[in-house]
């Protein structure tokens, strides 16, 4: 080998070592509250990322979906044609709230996903709970986020995952994860005109 690839390879072996000792350090299993919030696009999509990892593992998993109601969306097909066994797809909204125009309705539907999500994530087959969009559902207050809080850090399973996007997570929410990601928007082609694509948005 030349010099920089002698260079290289020693400075990789120095990583090597720190990243074992490092991993050396994390033991602890337990199941995790995470969160997907931000502007940027791929809230949704990283959620239904995991739930595909979770299929994979063969790990029996449940997505509630709050807010986009009966919109046709491709990962929703998807797992209700080929994967009912492995994962269950719950849908509570009515649709945008902008598109109901009902606070009294929309209240009602997120209080009934809500009950789902419950019920999902202290099922002891159930490994994995995604709630789609229910940010949004606690940003215009249809649920307490003291409620939605409460429960995830003190009746949640200790083995359970559950992962919550949407828009504008709240403080409470944010502090009590264990995981948050915001996706930051760049640029969108919304923007532009460029209506919603299959395939790359449902």
């Amino acid at each position: 080998m030349d010099d920089d690839a002698l260079r290289h390879a020693e400075k990789m072996k120095r990583i090597k070592a720190a990243r074992d000792r490092m991993m050396r350090t994390k033991t602890q299993e337990r199941g995790l509250v995470i969160v997907h919030t931000g502007a940027g696009k791929g809230k949704s999509s990283s959620g239904f990322g995991m739930i595909m990892r979770c299929i994979a593992h063969r790990m029996p998993c449940a997505v509630v979906q709050f807010i986009k109601g009966s919109w046709e969306t491709g990962e929703r097909s998807l797992l209700e044609q080929h994967f009912a066994q492995d994962c269950r797809f719950f849908v509570s909204g009515e649709g945008f709230t902008w598109e109901t125009q009902d606070r009294d309705r929309d209240i009602a539907a997120a209080r009934h996903g809500w009950e789902i999500a419950k019920r999902q994530i202290l099922d002891p087959q159930i490994r994995f709970v995604l709630l789609d969009e229910i940010n949004i559902a606690l940003r215009y207050d249809y649920l307490d986020i003291d409620e939605v809080v409460d429960f995830l850090l003190t009746r949640k399973p200790a083995m359970t995952h559950v992962c919550l996007t949407g828009r504008n997570a709240k403080a409470e929410l944010i502090e009590a994860a264990d995981l948050v990601t915001e996706m930051t928007l760049l640029k969108h082609p919304f923007r532009d005109g460029v209506k919603a694509q299959k395939g790359v948005e449902f």
